[in-house]
This record gives C-alpha cells, sequence and structure tokens, in this order.
C-alpha cells in the first residue's frame, strides 16, 4: 500500500503484499472515480447541512476532491495497483491533500454503503446509454422496413421455409424485441434507482443525517430503506446484467439470420466489406466475422449473469468480501452491450438485402400451402380435410417437379370437387400476403400500421 492503511488501527502486522494484491479492486472500481467523488461531494454537503462539520471544512473537502477528479483525469495522480480500492485511494489523496480535516469525509458512512452508491450511479448512466443504443438500431430496422417495404421473403419455422411475409414485417419483429429490452431495462432502473447512501456499514449510524437530502442531490428517486438489505444485496445488478442476457440473446438471433443470409445457399443479403473479413489462406472467401462476433459475445454476457448468480448463492447477510467480484462481470456486460449494439446498428446500415432473389425463391416453393388448405376451408371442407388434400397436392408437385404456379384447373379438381377458377387469386406468395385479414399480420395494410406506430414511438424518444 501507498501508506498507512486507512483502517489500520486494531491491526500490529501491515497486510502483506501478496494478500493486498490478492484483494485490491482498484484495477475494476477505479472506473467509479467520478461516481465515487460525486457521491463524496454530496455526502460531504449534506455531513454540512445537518451541522455535523463545518461549512468551511465541507468547502475545502468539496473543492479538493474536485481537484482530485481533475488529477486523475490528467493522469497527475495515476491509480495504480497498490492502491486497496477506489475509496481509499481518493480518501488517502484528500489526506494528503488537506490533512485531519480530509479524514472528516468518511463520518456517517462505511465503504459498504460507498460502492453500493458508486455502482447504482454507475447503472443509471449505463442504462440510459443501451437504451439510446436500442433506440438506435431500431430507428435503422425501421428505416429498412420502409425502404424494402412490399418485398417479399420466405418465412421460416424449424429453419425450414414455411409462409411468404413481407420482409419489412420481419424486420420489425426484432423492433418489437428490442422494445422489451428497453422497458426491460427501465424497469431495471426504477429499482436501482434509490441510494443506499446511509447505511453505513449495516446498522445506519448516531449522527442526525438526512440521506434524502444526498438521494435528492443525486438524482435518486428515494432511499433504500432497510439499512441491511441497502449494502448486502446485489439484486440491482443482478437484474441490469439478467436484461442484458435477454437484449445479448435477441441481437444473437439477429446476427445468426444475417450470417445464415449472407451464404451462397441464401443470398438473401450483402454485408458491406466493411463489416466482413477474409480468410488468411483462400482467396475467395467473404466472411461475416462482425455478426459472429456478435453471436459469440452473447456468451460472455450469459456467463457474467451465471457469474453474479453463483457469487451472490448463499451468502449471508450483510456485506462479505465476495461482493468485491461483482465489478468485472458488471463492467464487462457494459462494454459488451455497448460495443454489439453499436456493430450491430451499423452493419445493418450497410447491409443490403437482394429483393429480386428474396421474391425468387419464393416462387420456387409451396409457402402458400396453408392459403390452399385455408380456400378450402372457406368453401366448407373441415380444415383437417383441407389440410391432407393440399398435402397430396405438394406430394404431387414435387413428384412432377412443378410448383403451385404449373397446376391448372383440371389438375386440381383431381383433388378435390371444391376447386374453382378462384384459387388462382390465392396460389401465388404475394396474394398470400395480401389476403392476411389478422392483427398483427404480415398484410400490407398492417405492416404499414406497425410502421406508423413504431414512427411515432421512436420519435417521440430522445
Amino acid at each position: 500500500m501507498s501508506q498507512k492503511a486507512l483502517w489500520s488501527g486494531r491491526f500490529k502486522e501491515s497486510l502483506s503484499k501478496a494478500a493486498l494484491t490478492f484483494s485490491s479492486s482498484i484495477e475494476f472500481d477505479k472506473q467509479l472515480y467520478q461516481e465515487d467523488i460525486a457521491g463524496s461531494i454530496a455526502h460531504v454537503e449534506m455531513l454540512s447541512a445537518c451541522r455535523i462539520i463545518t461549512a468551511a471544512e465541507a468547502r475545502k473537502i468539496r473543492n479538493t476532491l474536485k481537484a482530485i477528479q481533475k488529477e486523475i483525469e490528467t493522469g497527475k495522480f495515476p491509480l495504480g495497483d497498490e492502491e486497496e480500492d477506489i475509496h481509499l485511494a481518493i480518501e488517502q489523496r484528500l489526506i494528503q491533500k488537506i490533512g485531519p480535516v480530509g479524514g472528516k469525509l468518511h463520518t456517517a458512512r462505511s465503504r459498504n454503503d460507498q460502492i453500493a452508491l458508486d455502482e447504482r450511479l454507475f447503472l443509471r448512466t449505463a442504462v440510459r446509454e443501451i437504451q439510446k443504443l436500442i433506440t438506435h438500431l431500431q430507428r435503422v430496422l425501421l428505416y429498412k422496413s420502409e425502404k424494402y417495404f412490399g418485398v417479399l421473403m420466405p418465412g421460416y419455422t424449424h429453419v425450414q421455409r414455411a409462409q411468404p411475409v413481407l420482409l419489412a414485417h420481419h424486420l420489425l419483429a426484432y423492433v418489437s424485441m428490442l422494445e422489451r429490452d428497453y422497458e426491460r431495462l427501465g424497469d431495471c432502473l426504477k429499482r436501482s434507482n434509490k441510494s443506499p447512501l446511509g447505511a453505513a456499514a449495516l446498522a445506519g449510524t448516531s449522527f442526525p443525517i438526512d440521506r434524502m437530502k444526498t438521494a435528492k442531490k443525486l438524482g435518486f428517486d428515494g432511499i433504500v430503506e432497510n439499512s441491511i438489505d441497502a449494502v448486502s444485496d446485489r439484486d440491482y445488478i443482478l437484474e441490469f446484467v439478467s436484461a442484458c442476457s435477454i437484449l445479448a440473446m435477441h441481437l444473437s438471433r439477429m446476427a445468426e439470420e444475417f450470417v445464415l443470409w449472407s451464404t451462397k445457399e441464401f443470398a438473401f443479403v450483402q454485408i458491406s466489406d466493411a463489416y466482413t473479413t477474409g480468410s488468411s489462406i483462400m482467396p475467395q472467401k467473404k466472411n461475416p466475422d462482425i455478426a459472429e462476433l456478435i453471436r459469440g459475445k452473447t456468451g460472455s454476457v450469459y456467463g457474467n449473469l451465471m457469474n453474479l448468480l453463483t457469487m451472490m448463492k448463499a451468502l449471508p447477510l450483510a456485506y462479505n468480501r465476495d461482493m468485491q467480484e461483482d465489478k468485472a462481470p458488471l463492467f464487462e456486460t457494459v462494454k459488451t452491450v455497448r460495443t454489439s449494439l453499436f456493430v450491430m446498428t451499423h452493419m445493418l446500415v450497410h447491409t443490403e438485402f437482394r429483393k429480386e432473389h428474396l421474391e425468387e425463391e419464393l416462387r420456387n416453393d409451396f409457402t402458400s400451402a396453408t392459403d390452399v388448405a385455408d380456400y378450402l376451408v372457406r368453401k366448407g371442407l373441415p380444415f383437417r380435410e383441407a389440410h391432407e388434400i393440399t398435402g397430396r397436392i405438394v406430394s404431387y408437385c414435387i413428384d412432377h417437379r412443378m410448383y403451385f404456379g404449373n397446376l391448372d384447373l383440371e389438375t386440381l379438381k383431381t383433388f378435390s370437387k371444391h376447386f374453382e377458377a378462384d384459387i388462382f387469386d390465392f396460389l401465388l406468395p404475394r396474394q398470400s400476403v395480401e389476403q392476411k385479414k389478422s392483427a398483427g399480420s404480415t398484410s400490407p395494410q398492417e405492416v404499414k400500421k406497425q410502421i406508423v406506430h413504431w414512427t411515432r414511438v421512436l420519435k417521440a424518444r430522445k
């Protein structure tokens, strides 16, 4: 340690270098220096307002804390590995600069409520930044939906062609998924935006502090009411990383489709060279590495969630040093999700959809089979019987190497007398899409409603 530890009074020996290195969290929590200083300034101003320290002392501490922040940002006060954590590093620097009065900063608080405060302040900023990135991606998806409105594509179940859909309808499904991610993070923020400061180590303090004053100064919605709960749980981080895991899963699914769609077998999209890479041995290759990395990084976010859940499992109340290990998975999750959203958004901007090929693929398949069955139902047949008849027609076409567009009415009547000339209004993919009636379906009218809805929602968002 760079100097005598601030907690060393009851100890006869200094902490060994090995123990300090093992227990130090400065490598990670130095990222929280802005939050730590902001919390300290709010705390010292409250101590002054409550007449626990003098106004002059508070002013001296506050001004010095601001000076320390500038030192950190300019590199004049490097946060080295010899420090135990960010809290003690800043407090020791404060005492170095102004003497014993700096020691009054820690009156009526503990590192236990201090770190919980820092993390909540950090999370508040992170959530809002991630929500903005989600909105950016939604806007690009919406733009692509409008640009390619009217373009058909095969819809899939089980990675097998199922029914024709509008490409815009498919892209808007991700807008809806991302909206739930946006909302989950907002819900997380409601519970995390409460101040733990004033809980001290676990039991509160005998000083007449005003917890609501510091909460308001720091922009919190209130305080964590129970002082033990305030320092002993990390569910605000768990909920955040859980929401990020679901978000990462959605990004992974999107990335997987771009990986598939960029293959020669699908050839649905053309991703810009700026978001693909080549092979070190095969000159012809154009690999969707960026999409693959987004897909792969989802595993890191999942791992961070399992890390945190396992760390908290069976911990007795209140604070335990195990909880120091929450920072690496928290920071890694924020970084991974932010960069994945940013790169996914820009990759999508620079991706073109091959509309002619998408629609050509529909003509060479049986994706309007359900519409044929529905046609027979409207003619009075039970759906199961209509399903069976349509299946036999598909089998006939496969045996004769043809598609629905090659069939004539005479051939269709050999399968059912209920076929009439109007069946040809239902056989083609575009007719299938246009015939849809249900709310939220792939019909052009319903997809247009979705576009109008999301345009209004996203335009209103900052």
